[in-house]
């Protein structure tokens, strides 16, 4: 947790220390909520042949020990301890959201929150014209017109080389160019993976994706047009002039107001250190809206201490 962020009274803090003792009473008996520190003990059988052990653990007088500060994790049968203050480190497949900082040759270089830039091949993206082929002369001088400097854009790990460098893919439609929406940053071991990192939420309009490597966007919801469609429209209508255009694609004061809610709820999860999936999100946006919190009102103490002692109760029931 972020102390720093938040300005308690003394009421405060002994509600929210009592709060997140409760939590870690409960999460100490689950291993894969676990938080431990060097030389705490890691509950596992290490009997069964079947665990391995990875990264932060230490066999120790027939004892899994951990070797640093971290979350203990479970894939499968490997065990490791998942540092907190460290750098994203790539896995392929992993989705991700970036901001590219450098158009090179047939390359763009990515922003991907590790130790080393994301490379995004020219070929590794779906081009504009949605036609499969191969990349000329002419597609490398367009670069610039799919994705230029300071755009974030969400991107799947193809795969990772030996320096922990990490090489892009955008071959879906579903990935490409973010625009009119947030961009969180939060703690990189705050966001698990799943099966669905992307999530649609129709009644207010919103879209969050929820990227591996910490980096969290929050935005409008664009139904996706058929290309057919658009230019049939051009060529009935002659196109959109650039007035008509921008009107056409002014966000709405209300999504405007879900989107900033909505940020502001992952920003709490990342104050107080918990993890970050949809359903707490929303969770926390109902939250605010049944009492009438105001959006800039949301990251201030007493409703962190709420949220807070919210999550207690659930995981205790649980």
């Amino acid at each position: 947790m972020k102390e720093t962020q938040l300005n308690l009274n003394q009421t405060q803090k002994i509600r929210l220390q009592r709060a997140l003792d409760t939590l870690h009473s409960v999460s100490s008996k689950s291993l894969s909520d676990a938080s431990v520190t060097v030389a705490d003990p890691i509950p596992v059988n290490l009997h069964d042949s079947s665990i391995l052990k990875g990264h932060g653990t230490l066999d120790l007088d027939g004892e899994l020990i951990s070797t640093n500060c971290g979350i203990v994790e479970r894939v499968d049968r490997l065990v490791y301890v998942r540092s907190t203050k460290s750098r994203y480190i790539p896995e392929t497949g992993n989705v991700i959201v970036g901001r590219v900082v450098e158009v090179a040759q047939k390359v763009w270089k990515v922003d991907v929150n590790a130790y080393h830039e994301g490379s995004l091949m020219l070929a590794s993206v779906t081009l504009l014209d949605g036609i499969q082929r191969r990349r000329n002369e002419v597609d490398e001088l367009n670069m610039r017109n799919i994705f230029e400097e300071n755009d974030v854009i969400s991107v799947e790990v193809r795969n990772v080389q030996n320096n922990y460098t990490a090489q892009l893919q955008a071959r879906s439609d579903k990935y490409g160019k973010l625009d009119r929406g947030q961009l969180i940053v939060v703690p990189c071991y705050l966001v698990k993976k799943r099966k669905q990192h992307f999530h649609q939420l129709d009644q207010y309009g919103v879209l969050i994706i929820l990227g591996c490597n910490g980096y969290v966007w929050v935005g409008e919801l664009i139904e996706a047009k058929d290309s057919m469609e658009v230019d049939i429209s051009e060529q009935t209508h002659g196109g959109f002039t650039k007035s008509e255009e921008k009107e056409q694609h002014t966000t709405s004061l209300e999504t405007r107001q879900n989107i900033c809610r909505i940020s502001n709820a992952v920003r709490v999860l990342a104050i107080l250190g918990f993890n970050i999936t949809v359903e707490v999100i929303l969770e926390i946006f109902e939250l605010s809206k049944s009492l009438n919190v105001e959006i800039h009102d949301m990251l201030g103490g007493e409703f962190c201490v709420l949220v807070a002692e919210k999550e207690a109760e659930r995981r205790s029931k649980n």
